[in-house]
């Protein structure tokens, strides 16, 4: 019983570590980002650019066959369902606030979280291991300012990029569906859906996927700063960035729509 306590002890020591960690490093990012131009030491624009098309425009196609394919998956389950009592009509709804809410910004931020963060917490882990990071430092150069405040700005900029486009796929493509099952046109489908949608609405998604953005690019990075082991240390670290970061990303958006719809 001691054992099994000091081991549970020793895992919530280290996992209250890796949280302060990460919240250092978000911290010191958005300083450098606004302090460093006093500094003279601002955040290199090039590599955020560069940042943007590896995780944004790099992954649109990625991106728009999985908003499709669930929008048309929630058109046929949402038919079917209300098929059962007759009210198909609302399907309209409950299809425009599921995307929206939901659907898309997870979907985005699982899809980053396995293609972006993965790739962030390679390289991170592979400089770390090869001592670049260290070689940063001794030059005078922090490693927050370039590396790490570039990825995460890119990330909150363009994971809600993508989540809008996921929006409009994913709404489209259940459009097709719900109007060739109940022949009525794609005009007044939107309409519906205008009619359904808030500003709210949109808000509430965006903002989740802004906040997974962050989650995401902190994951990866705490994970990378911490890999040890050679090449064997890298594959470890990559795979519990992965994992991590879509553990966070599911528990986070369920406190999220908790807290926000019983408010």
């Amino acid at each position: 019983m001691q054992r099994v306590a000091e081991g549970i002890g020793r895992i919530v020591v280290r996992g209250v570590e890796e949280i302060g960690f990460a919240a250092a490093l978000f911290v010191e990012s958005l300083l450098w980002t606004v302090c460093g131009p006093a500094r003279r030491q601002p955040v290199r624009l090039p590599a955020v650019f560069a940042q943007m098309m590896q995780i944004g425009i790099e992954a649109l196609p990625i991106a728009t066959v999985l908003a499709a394919t669930i929008g048309m998956m929630l058109a046929i389950q949402s038919l079917y369902s209300l098929g059962l009592f007759g009210a198909e009509s609302f399907a309209t709804v409950g299809i425009a606030l599921s995307v929206v809410r939901e659907f898309a910004p997870l979907i985005i931020a699982i899809l980053i979280a396995g293609r972006s963060g993965s790739a962030l917490a390679a390289r991170f882990s592979t400089m770390v291991i090869n001592q670049e990071v260290d070689a940063l430092r001794v030059i005078g150069i922090s490693p927050v300012r370039y590396l790490v405040a570039p990825a995460l700005i890119a990330m909150m900029i363009m994971v809600p990029c993508l989540t809008m486009w996921a929006n409009i796929v994913a709404l489209t493509a259940a459009g097709l569906f719900v109007t060739s099952a109940l022949e009525f046109s794609m005009g007044a489908y939107f309409t519906d859906v205008a009619a359904t949608l808030s500003v709210n609405d949109l808000a509430h998604g965006l903002g989740k996927s802004a906040l997974f953005a962050a989650l995401v690019a902190l994951v990866s990075t705490v994970n990378g700063a911490l890999a040890d082991g050679g090449a064997e240390g890298v594959g470890r670290r990559t795979t519990r960035a992965v994992v991590q970061s879509i553990a966070a990303v599911i528990v986070v958006d369920l406190i999220f729509a908790f807290v926000v719809t019983s408010g």
